[in-house]
């Protein structure tokens, strides 16, 4: 162990856990997240096996939202809203980005009507960062 004081070693004052909770901890996340980067790799594929919704307002889906994306605002996440959807289809949410929640508020209401659903990453924000583009309105 170290001489330092436990201010100069943060990364390693506090014990990593163990490999089997490791393990456990962060296939609990991948089962909960997924990211931009991801998200566009299926969708090049042209099989993704989800239905990414863009949960921001329709200004904001129609100013950009990520190409393949529907808009349903989180509060207009309904049943009937949901009804074209076969029951087990898995939803895929963002939002803006990081500094916004309705990606997590979407999630909520998806999951209590009984809805698979992950949340991207990042958002429309993480998705720039990326390096990708961008649909409109405008762009067909």
């Amino acid at each position: 162990m170290s001489n330092l004081p436990s201010s100069e070693r943060p990364v390693t004052d506090v014990a990593a856990a163990d490999p089997e909770e490791a393990l456990a901890h962060f296939q609990k996340l991948l089962a909960h997240e997924t990211d931009c980067w991801d998200v566009h790799a299926a969708l090049a594929a042209g099989h993704s096996g989800f239905v990414l919704l863009d949960v921001r307002s329709p200004e904001a889906f129609a100013a950009g939202h990520v190409p393949g994306a529907a808009s349903l605002p989180h509060r207009r996440i309904t049943e009937r809203n949901l009804a074209a959807y076969p029951g087990d289809v898995l939803f895929v949410v963002y939002c803006s980005g990081p500094h916004c929640n309705g990606a997590d508020r979407a999630a909520v209401a998806l999951a209590r009507l009984g809805r698979r659903v992950k949340k991207m990453l990042g958002g429309v924000t993480g998705w720039k960062d990326e390096g990708f583009e961008l649909a409109s309105e405008a762009t067909p």
